[in-house]
């Protein structure tokens, strides 16, 4: 008070005489010191915000409080303690404090351990501001807002809390980086699961753009297919012996009418009653075939014509097919490779079962033909990346006891394979980026396709052959033909690694599974991403297509298998039976079962066809049930499951490595 007063006195003073030069120095200077003294002061503020111990004092202020709420609220604020908990440590990481910031990490990490062990390992590896860049879920984390579902109540006291206590460091994270969903009632009208906690702007917000599109999805058969002309001839010969059937009864009973009258009314109520059960018996023999039900869909695609020999192989096959349902369960048969000591990462079985193809570490692609194995040895020949044979016809000890095939050309490990529908040709991806052709029948590399950046995934035949598609760890999945060594189309789109592809039945779409847990089908004409499917909480690893088309399934890291409404773009049903990742999924040809191949050494069979089913009927109710029916586990010694295959004929293939 007496500087303030002093002040004003010396510049009454200097006014009085005049000095007006010096009165001005006088306020420059006095202006200096105010702006120095507020900066440092600001510095002072920053330091003081940025301390370590702050985040600390605030995060466990907040946890002490969330772990003493009552049960009933208890799960929902966990996941806002949770986001503080990462935010914290990331921001620690940012502001250069990395050894506090591990500290940290550790400290509190047994909290989440249980809902959110996937994403720590993830967040693990930071350790450098760098890192928060670099590493997807924390990059996704910084630069988007969480939304968190909360109920009315948990809300209210969250809020309460942080009026209380004026946690800065907890407050400013919760304003900048979390939205709240606020419901009205208690907390039991919330599901605790996956979707409580999302990111904004991110995948649930952009499939709900994307599946809103008005574009419809053609999911039925193509047209001019051997499967409708087997439906065409199926039912000309029903019909034939429907007719046949009804002229044969009605001879019968014209001669039963000219005899008794007692014995005539039995006899005919007997005959009347043996054309309803047989009709009956054929409606229910129709509908456990989804695929003489579905519509008719022209191709986008320039489609290759089929050899005649070919189409008459299917033909046979669609002939002596036995119908599965959920009392009639398909045989199977399981191939083991031995002695693979971890070096087998793929396998792959032609549509026959005939041959069955090993991609493996050493660079190396293996062929079996099941009809040679037992028979005494041959020269075997391993052909080069030019197609010339290297050792051909040389026997060591070894090679006297060959029973395959040996393919090389590849520079890095193999992780997929795949046959065409003929047998013909064999397809096979690698780390070097690369996809090769090969022939089974002149066991020679035809083509390298490049294209791909980094590791090619998964690669798979379409349908009808010629065209094939890929995935790959640079996020795209790529749709290639035969003929030529460039891409047709390039589906860019996922946030993460493209890990799965498969066909639509008609050729018109492909769908995609990534480790950004989502699943997207797209449109081969347009290259554009039309169905987006959101529900898994682990990376994406295995697909199948329904033979109708109409349903897609797809399995996950955890053990989880989802089946998708193609039009809709709704999860139809989850079947939770698996304990560790599902590597293989496969339709059953009439559509009524689906098998299931897992790490966790199983194959399973389940009842799709009551799950659809069921939707189908939940839908016209306008209500939603999850149907959840396995008819049967088929386990292995130890053994995990690679590849599952349905032949033509519905007989059921398995190959894992021991």
């Amino acid at each position: 008070m007496e500087d303030e007063e002093m002040e004003k006195k010396v510049q009454q003073y200097l006014q009085r005489k005049g000095f007006r030069l010096t009165e001005l120095a006088l306020q420059e200077e006095r202006n200096r010191l105010s702006t120095t003294s507020l900066s440092l002061s600001d510095v002072a503020l920053a330091r003081s915000e940025n301390d370590p111990a702050r985040y600390y004092d605030g995060y466990s202020k907040l946890r002490t409080w969330t772990y003493s709420s009552l049960d009933q609220y208890k799960h929902e604020l966990l996941h806002v303690l949770y986001l503080v908990y990462i935010h914290c440590f990331m921001d620690l990481v940012a502001v250069g404090h990395t050894h506090e910031a591990r500290s940290f990490f550790h400290t509190f990490r047994e909290n989440h351990e249980r809902m959110y062990s996937r994403d720590l390992q993830k967040l693990e590896g930071i350790l450098l501001p760098l890192h928060l860049e670099e590493i997807e879920l924390a990059r996704s984390l910084r630069k988007n807002k969480s939304r968190v579902k909360l109920c009315e109540y948990s809300y209210g006291l969250l809020l309460q809390y942080l009026q209380k206590t004026q946690a800065f460091v907890v407050l400013g994270i919760i304003k900048e980086r979390i939205t709240f969903e606020v419901s009205p009632g208690q907390s039991s009208l919330i599901s605790d699961d996956s979707d409580v906690v999302t990111l904004i702007g991110t995948s649930k917000d952009l499939a709900k753009q994307i599946n809103q599109k008005e574009v419809h999805v053609h999911w039925g058969l193509l047209e001019d297919s051997v499967e409708e002309c087997m439906e065409k001839e199926k039912a000309l010969s029903d019909s034939d012996k429907t007719e046949a059937e009804s002229k044969d009864a009605d001879t019968e009973d014209s001669k039963k009418r000219s005899s008794e009258g007692g014995k005539q009314g039995g006899s005919y109520k007997k005959v009347k009653k043996d054309k309803l059960v047989g009709a009956t018996g054929k409606s229910m023999k129709s509908e456990t075939s989804m695929v003489s039900v579905a519509p008719l869909v022209k191709p986008e695609l320039m489609l290759p014509v089929m050899p005649v020999e070919v189409e008459q192989s299917i033909l046979d096959d669609l002939r002596n097919r036995a119908q599965l349902n959920s009392l009639a369960l398909p045989s199977v048969s399981f191939y083991t490779f031995l002695n693979t000591h971890n070096g087998l990462n793929c396998s792959s079985i032609s549509h026959d079962g005939s041959l069955v193809v090993g991609g493996f570490s050493d660079s190396s692609v293996k062929v079996w033909d099941m009809s040679k194995i037992g028979q005494p040895p041959k020269a075997s020949s391993s052909q080069g990346e030019n197609g010339t044979s290297q050792g051909e016809h040389v026997l060591t000890s070894d090679e006297g006891r060959r029973s395959y095939t040996l393919f090389q050309g590849h520079s890095g490990p193999v992780y997929s394979a795949a046959f065409s529908p003929s047998g013909d040709f064999l397809l096979s991806s690698s780390s070097d980026s690369t996809i090769r052709l090969w022939s089974t029948k002149l066991n020679a590399n035809l083509v390298c396709y490049k294209g791909h950046n980094y590791p090619v995934w998964d690669v798979q035949f379409s349908p009808v052959g010629h065209y094939f598609a890929s995935a790959s760890h640079d996020r795209t999945a790529r749709i290639w033909s035969m003929d030529k060594i460039q891409p047709l189309r390039i589906m860019a789109g996922h946030l993460s690694d493209v890990d799965c592809v498969q066909w639509h039945v008609n050729c018109n779409y492909i769908a995609t599974g990534s480790s950004d847990k989502t699943v997207r089908l797209w449109d081969v004409q347009t290259g554009e991403c039309i169905r987006m499917f959101i529900g898994h909480s682990s990376m994406v690893l295995s697909l199948a297509m329904s033979p109708d088309g109409r349903y897609m399934a797809s399995g996950d890291e955890d053990g989880t298998i989802m089946l998708w409404d193609l039009s809709s773009g709704r999860c139809v049903s989850p079947l939770v039976d698996h304990n560790s990742c599902v590597w293989s999924l496969v339709y059953s040809c009439e559509g009524a079962l689906l098998a299931s191949g897992s790490a966790d050494c199983t194959v399973k069979l389940w009842d799709v066809a009551s799950s659809t089913r069921a939707f189908k009927m939940d839908d016209t109710k306008g209500g939603s049930t999850n149907r959840r029916r396995i008819l049967k586990a088929l386990p292995t010694k130890s053994t995990p499951v690679y590849t599952l295959r349905f032949s033509r004929r519905n007989l059921l293939f398995a190959a894992g490595a021991l």
